[in-house]
């Protein structure tokens, strides 16, 4: 930790829709409260062990944003090959339940009170950011994708039914039309960020942004260049940018 002032807790409670603990991390005392996925199959001190946290430590300090670090669960469910896919889709509702059921709430009693969040994540957690924004757009209203998969067919073995497009966001993303939530999304900052060096997947994130782009969603689009992989030192630069742009103080 790089500073002395910053303010960290850390606690865990059982959730009622997975059936164990989740820990979660809470860095800082004030700010836009700001969920963080983490990557793969990693935990809620990830941010710390790779040095973001000390990265946007002066963000965090000066009440810019609060950061909420929670856990993986991804090989509980969509990266879990000893079930079978309609379960891994099926964990993968309940992951989103104990995401709105029970963490949000916590933010907000963190907070004191309801607040507008932004949902942030690389690699893998950059899915869980964006379809969660794209799901519970009227809670979420930032979210920041970074090196993502936005198109989870990959992991359900040729299965898809209705709960698979619910949670693919290149699949209900292509058909939302409905004026309400369009004049929801219309508020929302949607940013899909990819660099286009070692172990990146250029074609998940140019794909998302084709579709939001066919349906005229607003959204922000920044391929980073070819010496910038997915790994993090990179996701450290990019946050550091764009957490002044998008958040603001005062």
């Amino acid at each position: 930790m790089s500073s002395i002032l910053m303010r960290v807790e850390k606690t865990s409670f059982y959730s009622r829709h997975l059936g164990f603990n989740m820990p979660v991390a809470v860095y800082g005392h004030w700010g836009v409260p700001v969920l963080y996925f983490p990557t793969a199959s990693v935990d809620f001190e990830e941010l710390e062990r790779f040095g973001m946290i000390g990265a946007l430590s002066d963000h965090i300090e000066s009440g810019r944003i609060k950061i909420f670090s929670i856990n993986s669960v991804n090989d509980w469910s969509l990266d879990n090959e000893s079930i079978g896919p309609g379960e891994r889709i099926w964990r993968q509702e309940l992951y989103d339940r104990y995401i709105i059921d029970e963490v949000v709430p916590y933010i907000f009693s963190n907070c004191g009170g309801p607040l507008p969040v932004a949902a942030v994540g690389a690699s893998f957690g950059a899915y869980h950011a964006v379809n969660t924004l794209f799901r519970h757009h009227e809670i979420f209203r930032w979210c920041i994708g970074m090196s993502g998969i936005y198109n989870i067919s990959c992991f359900l073995d040729g299965y898809f039914d209705e709960r698979c497009y619910f949670h693919n966001p290149v699949s209900y993303i292509a058909n939302l039309y409905d004026p309400n939530i369009r004049r929801s999304l219309d508020g929302c900052n949607i940013n899909i960020i990819c660099g286009q060096g070692a172990w990146e997947r250029v074609h998940y994130s140019r794909e998302i942004h084709e579709v939001m782009d066919r349906v005229g969603i607003r959204h922000n689009f920044e391929l980073w260049g070819y010496d910038v992989a997915h790994d993090w030192p990179w996701w450290k630069v990019q946050m550091r940018q764009l957490v002044p742009r998008l958040f603001p103080l005062g």
